[in-house]
């Protein structure tokens, strides 16, 4: 091993064929040492003094290293220190192992770029055709009810790939995945805060290696037609520039499609300023939907005019996507089973957590035998769902959503590394309707190019057939309900500009039922149900009776497609005959 010249930039590790370059920034007012030590070992072998060379940043080379035998830290003023940007650490393989840095416990690995992509490339999905599903890499697959071999891992999510697929997403928000301390006062169960954000968490892989396990998920998710988002918080003392490196290096290193920023710690406008991330999806929370579909929801008033906005308000402009329910707050099953947050078991006096949720108990606290309360609930739950993929942005749901996953009444489980803030997979078999419901309607939304269009509707005439692109209704068609106390809204959304059928979707959170007036149609055409709260998605359209009004119960929604008369009433009779052949044989 020769100690040679170093260059200061790139900050960090690069290891070439012939040498190790080391380099980071150092206050000048420091001491400054590289520490080496052979692989799996606790105490260094080697010790370099490091001056600084220009400003700041330390840099040296070695020459003639294996750098598969060594790992590394940094000594600044006696204290042992990770490198900011360090790709993969060494001794915390294990989750929720207490690993000190003081006692050369934690080390950075040397790590080497001699993964087989097999060709792998990101997926470049555009933005109105994507289907989110944001989850937890541990949670998602912790519990013991997900059967699958490696519970809590990349590796369990690809495993539970097919049955995404089967659902119909293909993009996933994976909260942080990068290195953290999870043993802290309360288990730091989510990730945020500082962390060692260029290496992939060794524990959430299950044979330890991070960064092999992170590529593995991500050219599998590729494989399967689904994206991979993560979520990159940064902390506020992060800076800018080792930021902008960060995410440059996880779309070169880990092929990864689009992250999910904190607009308060680094800009999404700088970022996308950057040629590098230029078709990089870049995107970030936004309460605006969230607040308005809740609301609306549960019958608040004043609420016909914020829909309507969100209905057809597109999410690419400005990188949002539309979401009822993820990680910090309630789920979709406890927004409609709690008034209040129930965070006791967090440790701080159920003071932590949002306050102000927007949830309706639906008549009792909690779990409940009542058959109406229970009744109402599962029907709000469909509602939400109408309301989500209904809109026009990109939905995003959250990781158990689909079969009333629950987390009893705790709205921020940041903490709760058990079955409180696990998915629990049991309930894909209790709640197997639901779950088929939710898997039909994105099925619905993605067949019809009506609810997904490429570009903002614009609530005029731009195919001269006479209807606007989009349009609303109440108890009057082409008026709009926009009085205070109104909790109802037909939207109309014309099929001529992406020649598909037409569609009709009528809402009504009032506690009260409402009749629609229903635009006329032309000669030949007729309204059929599609999609209703009470019995979901039909397998068979149903004409409706009456062509001039929909008579909608209270908290319920009801979808109609446009089609030929003749043409459905003929696959009603084929499906009919099919049946009573089966039947008799």
């Amino acid at each position: 091993m020769r100690e040679v010249q170093g260059y200061p930039l790139p900050l960090g590790v690069q290891i070439s064929k012939d040498r190790v370059n080391f380099s980071i920034a150092v206050p000048a007012d420091k001491d400054c040492q590289l520490l080496l030590y052979r692989t799996g070992r606790k105490k260094p072998c080697r010790q370099f003094d490091m001056k600084p060379m220009i400003g700041e940043v330390r840099c040296i080379a070695l020459e003639d290293i294996e750098p598969g035998d060594y790992e590394y830290n940094y000594l600044i003023n006696k204290e042992v220190v990770t490198d900011p940007y360090v790709k993969a650490i060494a001794g915390k393989e294990r989750w929720g192992v207490k690993k000190e840095l003081s006692e050369h416990e934690i080390r950075g690995r040397l790590q080497m770029s001699d993964y087989d992509w097999e060709g792998d490339h990101t997926l470049q999905i555009p933005y109105h055709q994507v289907i989110a599903y944001s989850l937890h890499i541990r949670g998602f697959t912790r519990h013991p009810s997900s059967k699958v071999k490696a519970k809590g891992t990349f590796q369990g999510v690809i495993e539970k790939l097919e049955y995404l697929k089967d659902l119909g997403i293909n993009q996933i928000h994976c909260m942080p995945v990068y290195e953290f301390e999870e043993c802290q006062i309360y288990r730091n169960y989510w990730g945020y805060g500082a962390g060692s954000y260029f290496a992939p968490k060794s524990a959430y892989s299950a044979d330890g290696d991070g960064a092999r396990g992170l590529k593995d998920m991500v050219k599998a998710c590729h494989r399967s037609g689904i994206e991979v988002v993560l979520e990159m918080p940064f902390c506020t003392a992060a800076d800018k520039m080792m930021m902008l490196e960060c995410l440059r290096y996880y779309v070169m290193e880990y092929h990864i499609d689009g992250f999910i920023l904190n607009p308060f710690v680094i800009s999404t406008e700088s970022v996308h300023a950057d040629p590098f991330l230029k078709n990089t999806k870049i995107m970030e929370h936004e309460l605006g939907f969230q607040t308005v579909m809740r609301r609306f929801l549960k019958g608040d008033e004043g609420m016909i005019h914020d829909v309507i906005y969100w209905l057809k308000h597109h999410s690419k402009e400005q990188g949002i996507f539309n979401y009822i329910t993820d990680q910090n707050g309630f789920t979709l099953n406890d927004l409609v089973s709690y008034d209040a947050k129930h965070n006791e078991e967090n440790g701080e006096h159920n003071q932590d957590g949002p306050d102000y949720n927007y949830s309706w108990n639906c008549g009792a606290e909690g779990p409940s035998r009542k058959k109406a309360v229970m009744e109402l609930r599962n029907h709000q739950i469909f509602n939400a769902f109408f309301l989500l993929f209904l809109a026009q942005g990109t939905p995003c749901m959250l990781a158990g959503d689909e079969f009333g996953n629950s987390q009893k009444g705790n709205n921020n489980v940041y903490c709760q590394d058990n079955p409180i803030g696990w998915t629990d997979w049991r309930g894909l078999e209790k709640k197997k309707e639901l779950h088929d419901f939710v898997k039909e309607l994105i099925a619905f939304r993605k067949s019809h190019p009506i609810l997904t269009p490429e570009r903002e509707l614009q609530g005029i005439d731009l195919s001269c057939c006479g209807v606007p692109d989009v349009s609303y209704h109440g108890e009057e068609a082409w008026q709009i309900p926009g009085e205070v106390s109104s909790r109802q809204l037909g939207v109309y959304y014309s099929g001529a500009q992406t020649k598909s059928e037409d569609c009709y979707v009528a809402y009504n959170m009032h506690w009260l039922e409402h009749v629609f007036a229903l635009p006329a149609l032309p000669k030949g055409y007729g309204w059929y149900v599609k999609a209703t709260t009470e019995r979901g998605m039909l397998d068979v359209p149903v004409l409706l009776k009456d062509q001039r009004k929909l008579e909608l119960k209270e908290r319920s929604v009801t979808v109609l497609t446009a089609e030929r008369i003749v043409e459905v009433e003929t696959k009603r009779n084929e499906n009919i005959t099919t049946l009573t052949d089966d039947q008799s044989s």
